[in-house]
């Protein structure tokens, strides 16, 4: 049964298995494990005694695989959700013994297709024991391109040490090499040998000691299935009972986090009183009477992780609505060339955080722009360029509202209020339906102008005190702010107000595996040079951000919006190498003095949902080593009629430019 409820959460880290050995009764194996509270097994499916070369047959044709069970004991949905396969753990594919090369080939490829027979959802293979593991990868990747649904979760313990440390006194030195284990490095060289097949997974051994937060960090961009976590890794409280230490619980809450699902292992080392094993005696005479299944031995860890999970704080509501978007690529918006529909506009239009910083921004703005002796009678022209179906216009007017109230405040009871006068912008004449029912139910008819009109072809009766504008992209100026504002800037007065003030983007790199596999599922380059909108989930951030454009409105030098910027990241060193599949892209904006919003992981605006991070892939992946610098170069270019990004990487190997010239994708003007 699942670990708990956690309202919101769906994922697959609600189930709990336990390892176990080779047994010849499957259904009794399954029903205690089940009865015990688990969800499923992780069990060998061949006798590990079995090997090919000491089988005979007499003569009388194949002899029999020594399996666990036929596939008749169990019913096909109980093989399929509740089992998952353990290949033999002796199998070594590049053993210098020939003849236990060759038994570890032929094992390895029966093992996979009885359970390919079974139905299973998944096999977990053995790590690799050396660093050449080629032989072991070539066999694995030719089995993953005849497995059609079945996924191979390769087996790797979570360590990174010294040669001299305790954690890896216990790592095969071959492949240490004598200088540093990573065990990232085995699972590295390994899915790279595979060509980073999507079927191809993890499963981490969890061990009593763990490396750096940042060596850990790593994993979370990997397609981490679950992790096994050892009885001999639990520490005893006060009480006798099963815990954890803190890196341990924190590490166990972000595997729930990422859905990854835990695997206990081993036998009960902890003697709890009072919570004796054992079942009710049975009677032979009595064998018809149903009996209370005996507790599992292991159900002591099983309930301290239910407890760790059940102690999280329920899934809040925006992650709730992020649930389906988490590491979905989208394409960016083209808000020029394309009109949105409305779903698009109700979606962002219920985003209350963005509408209330904008709010908060353009109340400033008024006290700013109208001293409170001529709030009567001084008249501020205030624009919307890009009104969609007006929330910015509703923003503005609400701000009077809010100003009232302040007023109020400031001034001990005398009521004031500034005149507004409004022009909502837009070009969408779908939209445009919608902003005139808007202020027609508002009753703003004296105070609001509707323009069915391109802000970059209208001609102002009048100039305006304030500019406020909803163009920013998840990178800033990838949805063209600084083009569609420098053209609506001529109508801004001299001493006016834009709403931005301005706009930087960001960068990091990052592990994303499975976008990575996504991007390259279409087979092409057009996807490896395009910018992705997507809510970042299984990702690894290598680095901090570092700021790549900037933008400032209103901006009378004319200087061009085409913007080119290196960059140079460094790795924290106790991380240990890393593989980049792209960079994450991010905005901070400045609305008006000390109010702003962005999705900037350090600054991010709390709660605001409209905008996801932006994702520019590698073509391949890049591996960078300890202590290497990263340098990335971008470039923000433009022509007549589109703009486009182009990015490259020259350290610590030389990346090809993607997208010269705007070839796969580009945002039109």
């Amino acid at each position: 049964m699942p670990l708990g409820q956690r309202p919101g959460d769906k994922s697959e880290s609600r189930y709990c298995g336990v390892e176990t050995e080779f047994h010849d009764d499957m259904p009794h194996l399954l029903t205690e494990s089940l009865s015990g509270g688990f969800d499923f097994i992780v069990a060998p499916l061949i006798d590990p005694s079995y090997r090919p070369s000491c089988m005979t047959n007499g003569g009388s044709g194949s002899s029999v695989l020594p399996v666990a069970a036929s596939d008749l004991i169990l019913s096909p949905s109980q093989w399929s959700s509740h089992v998952v396969g353990k290949i033999s753990s002796w199998i070594d594919l590049d053993s210098d013994d020939e003849k236990v090369r060759l038994d570890s080939e032929i094992t390895l490829k029966q093992e996979i297709a009885w359970a390919s027979h079974l139905s299973l959802q998944a096999c977990i293979l053995p790590p690799p024991r050396r660093a050449s593991c080629g032989n072991y990868a070539k066999c694995v990747n030719q089995i993953l391109q005849s497995t059609n649904n079945m996924q191979l979760w390769l087996r790797v313990p979570l360590q990174k040490s010294e040669p001299m440390d305790d954690d890896s006194a216990n790592a095969n030195s071959d492949f240490s090499g004598g200088s540093m284990f990573d065990s990232w490095e085995w699972w590295n060289s390994f899915r790279l040998l595979c060509e980073h097949h999507s079927q191809l997974c993890v499963v981490l051994d969890i061990l009593s000691s763990l490396p750096s937060n940042n060596s850990v960090g790593r994993w979370f961009g990997e397609p981490v299935r679950a992790a096994v976590i050892y009885t001999n890794s639990f520490l005893t409280n006060a009480r006798g009972y099963p815990c954890l230490s803190k890196r341990h619980q924190k590490l166990i809450t972000e595997f729930f986090n990422h859905s990854v699902q835990i695997v206990i292992s081993g036998s009960l080392l902890h003697d709890i009183s009072g919570e004796s094993i054992k079942a009710l005696p049975a009677n032979d005479d009595d064998s018809h009477l149903e009996v209370i299944p005996p507790r599992h031995a292991l159900r002591p860890y099983l309930d301290y992780v239910a407890y760790l999970y059940q102690r999280m704080d329920p899934l809040p509501e925006q992650e709730r609505f992020e649930l389906g978007y988490r590491d979905f690529l989208q394409s960016p918006l083209q808000p020029l060339m394309d009109n949105l529909e409305a779903q698009t506009y109700e979606t962002f239009e219920k985003d209350i955080v963005k509408y209330s910083q904008y709010q908060r921004a353009v109340c400033k703005a008024l006290i700013d722009r109208v001293p409170d002796e001529n709030a009567s009678t001084k008249i501020t022209v205030l624009m919307v360029v890009g009104a969609g179906r007006g929330p910015l216009v509703r923003a503005s007017l609400q701000s009077l509202d809010v100003l009232r109230i302040k007023v109020i405040i400031l001034q001990a009871a005398e009521e004031t209020a500034r005149k507004l006068k409004v022009y909502a912008v837009e070009k969408n004449p779908n939209a445009v339906i919608t902003l005139h029912s808007l202020v027609k139910l508002e009753g703003w008819e004296d105070i609001v102008t509707i323009i069915s009109s391109d802000m970059r072809c209208w001609n102002a009766p009048e100039k305006a005190d304030i500019l406020v504008s909803e163009l920013l992209g998840s990178f800033g100026d990838n949805e063209l702010s600084p083009e569609c504002l420098d053209g609506a800037q001529r109508f801004l007065k001299a001493d006016g107000i834009s709403i931005p003030s301005s706009y930087t983007s960001f960068i990091q790199p990052v592990t994303a595996t499975k976008l990575y596999n996504d991007v390259k599922s279409h087979k092409d380059l057009a996807h490896f040079e395009t910018a992705y909108v997507v809510k970042l989930h299984r990702v690894a951030r290598l680095a901090p951000c570092q700021p790549v454009f900037t933008f400032t409105h209103p901006e009378y030098s004319k200087k061009s919006n085409e913007r080119y910027k290196k960059l140079c990241f460094e790795i924290p060193s106790d991380s240990g190498s890393a593989v980049v599949h792209g960079f994450a892209g991010y905005f901070d904006a400045t609305l008006y003095k000390d109010v702003h919003l962005g999705i900037e992981p350090s600054t991010a605006t709390p709660n605001m949902f409209s905008w996801f991070p932006i994702f520019f892939p590698l073509r391949t992946p890049l591996f960078v080593a300890t202590g290497s610098p990263l340098e990335v170069h971008f470039w923000r270019c433009s022509s007549t009629s589109k703009v486009w990004y182009e990015w490259c990487v020259t350290s610590p190997t030389t990346s090809p430019v993607h997208n010269s010239n705007g070839r796969s994708y580009w945002v039109g003007l």
